[in-house]
């Protein structure tokens, strides 16, 4: 397969979260890069083309958009409008 990304992805397998239109999903981690990264979901029908991934780890969100689908995992990019931190998330207890 032609590799098209500027950045290469580096490995993680680490849980986190799809989050969108006030319900979230677990979902597993499993690269990522500068750009965007590639998790793994129970049911990819369920997740919506833009969304919040939050990495359980450290908390960050990022606002992602599905770039490609196959079986179980999904390829996003993440969008330009930048990163917040879970505080920072609607709905979220300071």
């Amino acid at each position: 397969m032609d590799d098209r990304r500027k950045h290469p992805r580096v490995e993680i397998d680490e849980p986190a979260y799809v989050s969108a239109g006030g319900l979230s999903m677990r979902c597993r981690l499993l690269n990522m890069s500068p750009e965007g990264a590639a998790i793994e979901v129970p049911d990819p029908t369920l997740v919506p083309s833009h969304f919040r991934l939050m990495i359980e780890k450290d908390r960050v969100i990022r606002i992602c958009r599905v770039i490609w689908i196959k079986q179980n995992r999904i390829g996003v990019a993440f969008e330009e409008t930048g990163t917040e931190t879970s505080s920072d998330a609607p709905g979220s207890k300071r």
